[in-house]
């Protein structure tokens, strides 16, 4: 039954303002509205969303994702899919194939969601591909509620947490021995490369194994008409609960603020310590300033003629693509990102949205959005060896090519202040950087101000588009505050 819209309280116009309208911020706008406030969401863009968006960024008529393309979080966050999110206009697409795998001479792997046609389309590799997932798949929705929870927090499903915890904290190098072929362990490696670190960092394997296990429990889906019917969604039933959404709001100063009990901010660290000017102990400054990012990224939107021709059309059922060979491939290619270096045969992340959703383009043309790892101060010609990794994948890809639009890393940071450095990921996420993010303590929502709470992607569980670092802040002040 869908919640009744919320009066206005008596005391006050606003109980709780939001700072920023990302997933996260929306997602604790939400949690509060729910609980009885009355939030205002205050964002400084002309539109809501911030990497949650879309527009034409090429031609009229194409619709790109500003920032995040492919959502099974979106789909899995055990906090929007208990939301009646659907009633407001959210339809989710989902690919025949969560996702391919291109190896360097073209050929496709292909996974499906099946557990069981993946395991036997891999071959020899099948095997330890079950073996991977198969623990995780039984108990998926358990492991979820753990995973993406401030740590340390006592798990309700310590069984699944611990299998979880067995196979993601080693590096994802030693994952990959339980997989017996090439193409299984390229599969793998594609997985983890989600994280943005070298493979033999420890900690690797957890995001190979997260969305390997969602590409088999709910596929990895995409809002139909762009990422920003999500964030359309959510701020529709913020306003039906009683909120609101305000844009064009630069906020930088809590003086700023019309009055409110409880302020959260869905932006970086340093923004926070602005916002806090001296309310912030230098012991708290100290913490946020040793925050770490990892390696930001040089993304590609193109409109195209036709769809992507690859040279293995098997391609064509897969939303999300991986492009980058083998597992030694793409370990080395991330090395060399990390260490600052640019590698000439890039791993790339890729998505097609329009074979699926045609309403994003033209009759019979294409989107496809595509973007690489890359250290700091890239410079854009950069984009020519992105497009040639994409070219040897399916020759003939250039002459589709109708318009062409570069986001790199200062883009994305000036979209965001989340995304410093071009780091979508809003900050490193090896272990250290999940333990202490951003700071080692039990409830890292909290600021020196008893009103103000963190709740961006700088506070766990991390990135990814599920709302839970908005909705972990949002329960934290409603147990701090009376209302």
């Amino acid at each position: 039954m869908s919640p009744t819209p919320n009066a206005a309280p008596k005391s006050a116009e606003w109980d709780a303002i939001v700072i920023g309208s990302g997933p996260n911020g929306l997602a604790g706008a939400v949690t509060l509205a729910r609980a009885g406030l009355r939030v205002l969401v205050l964002e400084r863009n002309a539109q809501p969303g911030g990497g949650l968006s879309s527009a034409a960024l090429t031609l009229p008529g194409f619709t790109h994702d500003v920032g995040s393309a492919i959502h099974p979080l979106g789909l899995a966050s055990p906090a929007f899919r208990d939301w009646p999110l659907h009633a407001f206009g959210l339809d989710w697409v989902t690919p025949p194939a969560p996702f391919g795998h291109v190896m360097e001479d073209g050929r496709g792997v292909v996974i499906e969601q099946s557990l069981d046609a993946t395991a036997e389309s891999l071959g020899a590799g099948g095997r330890g591909w079950r073996t991977l997932f198969g623990p995780m798949l039984a108990g998926w929705e358990g492991m979820l509620d753990d995973v993406l929870r401030p740590l340390p927090r006592l798990p309700k499903h310590p069984l699944t947490l611990a299998r979880f915890g067995l196979r993601g904290v080693p590096p994802a190098v030693l994952g990959a021995r339980l997989l017996k072929t090439p193409e299984a362990r390229a599969a793998w490696a594609g997985l983890a490369a989600h994280g943005t670190l070298p493979l033999s960092v420890p900690g690797t394997g957890a995001a190979a194994l997260m969305l390997g296990t969602l590409a088999h429990a709910v596929n990895w889906p995409f809002p139909r008409g762009g990422a920003q019917s999500l964030t359309n969604a959510l701020v529709a039933y913020l306003r039906f609960l009683g909120g609101d959404v305000q844009t064009g709001v630069n906020v930088e100063s809590l003086k700023d603020l019309p009055p409110a009990r409880v302020v959260l901010v869905d932006s970086s660290p340093r923004v926070l310590l602005d916002l806090l000017g001296d309310a912030a102990t230098p012991a708290y400054r100290r913490w946020l300033g040793r925050y770490r990012y990892g390696s930001g990224i040089l993304k590609l939107d193109y409109a195209l003629s036709g769809p992507v021709p690859w040279l293995d059309p098997a391609l064509r059922r897969a939303g999300t693509l991986h492009l980058g060979g083998t597992l030694e491939a793409i370990a080395q290619a991330e090395a060399t990102v990390s260490r600052g270096g640019l590698p000439e045969r890039p791993y790339v992340l890729a998505a097609q949205h329009t074979l699926f959703d045609p309403s994003r383009a033209p009759a019979g043309q294409h989107t496809f959005w595509a973007y690489a790892h890359v250290p700091p101060n890239t410079p854009d010609s950069y984009a020519d060896t992105i497009e040639a990794q994409i070219e040897r994948a399916a020759p003939g890809f250039r002459d589709l090519i109708l318009g062409r639009t570069l986001t790199n890393a200062r883009q994305l940071q000036a979209l965001s202040p989340v995304f410093e450095g071009g780091d979508v990921n809003g900050g490193k996420g090896d272990l250290w950087g999940l333990l202490a993010r951003p700071l080692p303590t039990p409830t890292p929502y909290r600021t020196p101000d008893p009103r103000v709470y963190l709740c961006s992607s700088a506070t766990p569980p991390g990135g990814g588009i599920h709302g839970m670092g908005g909705y972990w802040a949002a329960r934290a002040a409603l147990n701090d505050h009376q209302f």
